[in-house]
């Protein structure tokens, strides 16, 4: 029998090649079933985001309205001029040679853009979306269509209608809110700090497409909503922010303010900002363009246009138009503290209002004189006269009573070593001294509000302590917010931080402020006939900034026996007139106050004094027998003069309507043929007394309208800062001359 002989080194390679493919086989298998079932997912999106493309679905950004529901902030359409360069190339190798040139040219002449530019976004290969214009205008958008539709384009030109930010009053509350930017985020002020509230959620919508951007039925195309942003409710009233922005402007001009003017009006109860401002202001509409102010600097500058100095400057200048001075800026408060200096020595009882100092026009510390604001002295005062004649060594006595722990503890809890948290970005911190190296002449100092700074919000919250019996509250913009159906999804409540001082403390410094601005205090320019306003006025240097210019500041609250609201307003450099808060930013507090207070429904009461002065309003006779009319204005309190030959009024100066002061108005009546003459020249009564502005006045057979401080009829102090009509004006016998009377002459 014939032995077969087997190869094994053979039949081994064999086995081993069949294991190996058994081994491949499987790690194939694996690597399969890894696609299809663990990764399936992964991978499946990965093709997915090749064949599909995702557009985004803009939600629409939520408006602002201001307390009475008046819109401040809203959207109106705009339109997004784009083109898809890949479908432009894929339609000329279909024959459509020059369709990127034909495009370019329409588009050019129809939104007057540059050929060049657009011709180069047609040769983006692979680019489905290319923008050509955006916040194109309704016309712009309409013709674009046209265009379209005549020339066959709507695979490869797209108008897509787009909403644009809108501010309804263009330049009032700028800096409150801000503004958005190309994107449509905020980019300052409550648009900034509540973006996410109001920017919602975005859709999607996915599409599968070929390599040209043509679209293609695919199951996973898909469609996800939009969620609108939430509707802002402030508690900005818009009518007391005109009243502030008014007068804030006023003040800014008459001072010749050179790095602007600030002011809050604040609710002290809740902490409600119901106005706050800064001027030089800008328009929200036209963000990126520099104000009037800021271009004249840059402008004045020399600096070619050209240049990078110019672009450097001019990006500098619009970051400071942008700037909220209310917030981001810190300042020596000056006098205004010593509102906060009396509290603490109030409330640990160092001191009485009524306790008798001396005051030789200085103070000595550590072997350091301090000087007063009044440097001969103000003699013998008692504590509450020496708050409202704003006497440094008195206020430096009584914080040398309460002494340095106390006195730091108290700034503390006013709030002035922390922010306020109020709901707006850029918020600064205030600088104060390190406890550990807190000392004696420190305090001196600071007890007359010097050497150290504050944000402006901080300091106004502090004082609102004061008006609201003692409660450090945190002050706010936002009331509540409300979806796109009108159903409110968070309301703001009250946040009482803390009771830093008793409320009669409070009603006692609330008096003391009062009769510094109704008596013979320091705060007179801030009166208002028939309301009781605590003021405290203040003017500071600015250490470590420039030290040749100064601060002035005012600080109010009213009705004094039961405040409803605070004030302050702050001129940073003023240049003009007489450089005291009490005469640059006191008579602008009270021009609010005056306006504010009935608006928001507090009822003025009258002195027998102040009603005594009351200005009433003219009747028209015209028509009426003479002496029945001369009987009228008789029990108005105004006297009256017939001119002429008759029985019946046929003219009267001044004309029906206007306001005449109770005993000292004189009507002049006309009847028969007799006329009233043009024929008095109006004296230039600016810089004289009260007194002597009315008596000339009146010898010239004039009528005078007075506004402004108080105590006019006294001659004591206050002068005749501005007359209308002017001096030289011809007018006839009986027009009114309006004077505008402050006081001049007092110091902070």
């Amino acid at each position: 029998m014939r032995r077969i002989k087997i190869n094994t080194g053979l039949t081994l390679r064999s086995y081993l090649v069949f294991a190996v493919i058994i081994v491949g086989f499987i790690a194939l298998a694996i690597r399969v079933f890894c696609l299809q079932t663990i990764n399936f997912d992964y991978y499946q999106k990965k093709v997915v985001d090749q064949l599909t493309t995702e557009s985004t679905i803009s939600s629409e950004r939520g408006s602002i309205y201001d307390a009475s529901g008046e819109v401040l902030a809203t959207n109106v359409t705009s339109y997004r001029i784009f083109i898809s360069p890949s479908s432009i190339q894929k339609a000329m190798q279909d024959g459509r040679a020059g369709l990127d040139e034909f495009i370019s040219r329409g588009l050019c002449e129809i939104l007057d853009t540059d050929y060049d530019t657009v011709y180069a976004l047609t040769q983006k290969k692979g680019s489905l979306d290319a923008t050509v214009m955006r916040n194109a205008d309704d016309e712009s958008a309409d013709k674009v269509l046209a265009f379209i539709a005549d020339n066959s384009l709507s695979n490869v030109l797209y108008v897509e209608a787009q909403s644009k930010r809108y501010y309804k009053h263009g330049d009032l509350a700028t800096h409150v809110l801000g503004f958005t930017g190309a994107d449509g985020g905020g980019l300052y002020g409550l648009e900034y700090y509540y973006n996410k509230e109001l920017s919602g959620i975005p859709g999607k919508y996915i599409t599968a497409r070929d390599s040209y951007g043509n679209e293609m039925p695919y199951e996973y195309q898909s469609y996800i909503e939009a969620v609108d942003g939430y509707d802002l409710h402030t508690t900005i009233d818009i009518k007391i922010q005109a009243i502030l922005e008014e007068q804030l402007k006023a003040a800014f001009e008459e001072a010749a303010v050179q790095a602007g003017v600030c002011g809050i009006v604040m609710n002290v109860k809740t902490g409600a900002v119901l106005g706050m401002a800064t001027y030089p202001d800008f328009n929200n509409n036209s963000a990126w363009t520099l104000s009037d102010f800021y271009q004249a600097k840059l402008d004045a500058s020399g600096f070619d246009a050209s240049s990078k100095e110019y672009s450097s400057l001019k990006a500098s200048l619009l970051q400071k138009m942008w700037q909220n001075k209310s917030i981001t800026d810190t300042y020596i408060p000056g006098s205004t503290f010593k509102i906060i200096t009396s509290a603490m020595g109030l409330e640990t009882g160092v001191v009485s209002t009524g306790e008798s100092f001396t005051c030789k026009g200085s103070y000595k510390v550590a072997g350091e004189i301090i000087h007063c604001n009044k440097t001969r002295g103000h003699g013998l005062l008692t504590f509450a006269q020496g708050l409202q004649q704003s006497c440094n060594p008195i206020l430096m006595t009584v914080g040398a009573r309460v002494g340095t722990d106390t006195f730091y503890q108290y700034v503390k809890s006013f709030g002035y070593l922390e922010r306020t948290g109020i709901d707006l970005p850029g918020e600064a911190r205030g600088i104060f001294y390190d406890e550990k190296s807190f000392g004696i002449v420190d305090l001196a100092v600071s007890s007359f509000g010097q050497n150290f700074k504050v944000n402006v919000i901080q300091h106004l919250t502090a004082i609102s302590a004061i008006a609201n019996g003692g409660k450090l509250v945190t002050p706010y913009l936002l009331d509540s917010m409300t979806d796109a159906d009108g159903k409110t999804v968070w309301e703001h409540g009250v946040s009482v931080r803390r009771q830093v001082v008793s409320s009669s403390v409070c009603e006692t410094l609330a008096s003391v402020l009062e009769e510094g601005v109704s008596g013979n205090g320091g705060s007179k320019n801030a009166y208002v006939a028939g309301y009781r306003v605590a003021a405290k006025t203040g003017t500071s240097e600015k250490i470590g900034d420039n030290k040749d210019m100064r601060i002035c500041s005012c600080v109010a609250f009213a009705p004094a026996d039961d405040p409803e609201i605070a004030m302050i307003i702050v001129a940073d450099e003023p240049t003009a007139g007489t450089l005291y808060g009490g005469v640059v930013a006191a008579p602008y507090v009270a021009n609010c106050l005056e306006q504010m207070l009935p608006y928001l429904g507090v009822e003025a009461v009258y002195t027998d004094e102040e009603a005594a002065k009351f200005e009433v309003e003219i009747p028209d006779f015209a028509g009426e027998v003479s002496y029945t009319a001369q009987s009228k204005l008789s029990k108005l309190g105004l006297d009256c003069e017939i001119v002429g030959v008759g029985t019946i009024v046929t003219a009267q100066v001044p004309a029906a309507g206007t306001m005449l002061g109770k005993d000292t108005g004189k009507v002049i009546l006309y009847v028969g043929d007799t006329a009233p003459v043009e024929n008095i020249r109006v004296p230039d009564v600016v810089g004289m007394s009260a007194s002597a502005a009315n008596k000339v006045l009146i010898n010239a057979g004039l009528n005078i309208s007075v506004k402004g401080s108080q105590n006019h009829g006294t001659g004591a102090g206050p002068e005749v800062i501005e007359q209308f009509p002017a001096a030289g004006t011809v007018v006839g016998k009986g027009d009114v001359v309006t004077v505008t009377f402050r006081y001049l002459d007092i110091t902070d």
